[in-house]
């Protein structure tokens, strides 16, 4: 309880406050940090993103889920660090995944050289989150349908038995849970720029004028998809947006 205490603080809470955690990429950021502290709207979506968090028991989740904490070879995939887990809302685990490969991409132009442009390097993080959603929702619904008839309570056979009614309930559970995992992804992004702990793709860069720069349109896309999150429709949008950012 104190662990999911001190995830909801870091992530939810400190970033949109002055609190003595936070810190960021200084003098280049303030007046981001600042930007973020008085947008009043996105307090509004952090705040139902924050209640989210607390109230719905929805799976048993890793807590902490992020590039670092899974382990992968050509035959196994180990996942570590359980020690945040808890049963949550599934978009966290999910959004805190895709917010760092996010993030990962935007800090790919403060690596980049003469030697390497890192474009087929990003390239290949922009697939992986669209692999990663619709791998998922592909599973998830193919597990939903193996198992329709078994022991949940939640879409009673009896009453959603009709394949259109079934199909209507899959998309909209699917599409909330979309726009859930990609609030919890743009605030675990917030968090890594303006709030406690950093990702070490950001930190990394040497030069802290350009390591800002990065971090400044990786906090800019996080603002546009927390608060018009509802408007994407699939991860291929979300996708084109990350194109759109200002360079």
């Amino acid at each position: 309880m104190e662990l999911c205490r001190h995830t909801g603080q870091v992530v939810f809470s400190d970033p949109y406050k002055v609190s003595q955690y936070n810190h960021w990429t200084s003098p280049y950021l303030d007046h981001d940090a600042e930007a973020v502290r008085a947008d009043n709207t996105l307090k509004l979506e952090v705040a139902e993103l924050k209640s989210m968090f607390c109230e719905r028991a929805q799976a048993l989740i890793h807590g902490d889920l992020h590039t670092g904490s899974i382990m992968v070879t050509t035959d196994s995939t180990q996942v570590i660090d359980p020690e945040f887990a808890f049963y949550g809302p599934m978009g966290f685990d999910i959004g805190a995944f895709l917010g760092n490969l996010i993030l990962a991409f935007f800090a790919q132009d403060g690596h980049a050289s003469e030697a390497n442009d890192r474009k087929l390097y990003k390239q290949w993080i922009l697939r992986t989150i669209e692999d990663t959603w619709n791998l998922f929702e592909n599973k998830f619904t193919t597990l939903w349908n193996d198992n329709k008839a078994g022991n949940g309570e939640a879409y009673l056979m009896d009453i959603y038995n009709n394949p259109e009614l079934q199909q209507l309930v899959q998309k909209k559970y699917m599409n909330d849970l979309f726009h859930d995992t990609l609030g919890f992804g743009a605030a675990k992004m917030i968090r890594r720029i303006v709030g406690v702990a950093h990702v070490e793709d950001f930190e990394s860069i040497a030069d802290p004028g350009k390591r800002a720069y990065c971090e400044h349109r990786a906090l800019e896309f996080a603002k546009i998809l927390m608060k018009g999150r509802r408007g994407f429709q699939n991860i291929n949008q979300v996708v084109a947006a990350i194109h759109e950012i200002p360079v």
